[in-house]
């Protein structure tokens, strides 16, 4: 099943996810959803996408597989999530998201993390990030904060979408 995305100025994106009961990861309910997450980024053309953003505001995101630095024949699911920065350096790098659809601009994020996790199947998970991966993670994850690109980012622009 593909979702509708939920669009800027919903107050939802604004708001903290809740935290996922780890419990209830395996169940089928919860496997379809994150099935379903996956399959709606692809079909929306992102590398990553917050619950959040198709209306189920859970501390919940996937990346696709061809981003995942941690095993490139999977997509990722990171389910309450949270990361500590391991560099002090930061890199300006443009972004966009499916929620504010056409609008582009330069935001500045660190370049390593390190990130905890559960995964799709409830299993504790912790790496280190780095570059675009370390940039979509971050991304998300302020989705489940409920911050928005647009509220760091520097020379928004629009691009309209060829047709």
């Amino acid at each position: 099943m593909v979702y509708d995305i939920v669009m800027e100025p919903n107050p939802m994106l604004h708001r903290r996810s809740e935290d996922v009961d780890v419990q209830k990861i395996s169940t089928k309910e919860m496997q379809k959803f994150i099935k379903d997450m996956v399959e709606t980024m692809y079909v929306k053309d992102g590398v990553g996408l917050a619950s959040v953003q198709v209306g189920k505001p859970l501390q919940l995101c996937v990346i696709a597989k061809n981003y995942n630095s941690l095993n490139n024949h999977e997509d990722l699911c990171l389910i309450n999530p949270t990361w500590t920065k391991l560099s002090i350096r930061k890199a300006w790098d443009e972004e966009g998201c499916l929620s504010v659809p056409g609008v582009y601009g330069k935001v500045k994020r660190y370049l390593k993390i390190k990130v905890k996790a559960f995964d799709k199947n409830g299993e504790p998970l912790e790496f280190v990030a780095e570059d675009f991966f370390a940039r979509i993670i971050q991304h998300e994850v302020d989705h489940l904060n409920g911050h928005l690109f647009i509220e760091k980012a520097k020379d928004l622009h629009k691009i309209k979408k060829e047709l």
